[in-house]
C-alpha cells in the first residue's frame, strides 16, 4: 500500500529521484525499461538501480504502480507543479530565511534573463501585487 503524497514539509527529492521523476512526468505511465530508454546515452544506470529508485519513490508516496505481466508500470501521484511549489517553499524557508524577495533578487542577479522574461516577471509581480 502506498503512503499518501508528500506534504508541504516533505524533503526535496534526491538528484537521482528527481531525474527519474522528470521522465515519469514527461512520459506518464512508465516501466523500468521505459525510464532506462529515456535516459541520456551517457547516463549509465543499471536496471536494478532504476527499479529500486522507482520503488523508493512509490514508498514515499510520489509514485503509484500497477502490476502488468511480470513487471510494473509507474505513474506520478505528485504532480510536477505541486512538487515545484513544495520545492520553492522549501528553498525560501531553508536558504533564504523565509524571505521570498531574497530568492527573486538572487534569481535576477544569477540567471541571464531575456527582455521577454523580465517582462513576464514584471507582469507576474504586478498581477500578484494587485491581488487582495
Amino acid at each position: 500500500m502506498s503512503k499518501p503524497p508528500q506534504n508541504e514539509e516533505s524533503k526535496p527529492l534526491t538528484p537521482v529521484e528527481l531525474e527519474l521523476m522528470h521522465i515519469v512526468w514527461r512520459k506518464g505511465e512508465v516501466s523500468v525499461a521505459d525510464v532506462l530508454e529515456a535516459l541520456p546515452p551517457e547516463r549509465k544506470l543499471a536496471y536494478t538501480s532504476v527499479s529500486t529508485v522507482l520503488r523508493i519513490l512509490e514508498q514515499k508516496g510520489v509514485l503509484r504502480s500497477r502490476k502488468v505481466g511480470r513487471g510494473h508500470l509507474y505513474a506520478a501521484l505528485l504532480p510536477r507543479e505541486a512538487y515545484e511549489v513544495q520545492s520553492v517553499r522549501h528553498l525560501v524557508e531553508t536558504v533564504f530565511d523565509g524571505t521570498p524577495s531574497a530568492l527573486v533578487e538572487r534569481l535576477v542577479e544569477a540567471v541571464p534573463l531575456s527582455p521577454e522574461e523580465v517582462e513576464q516577471l514584471r507582469a507576474l509581480l504586478n498581477k500578484k501585487g494587485s491581488k487582495p
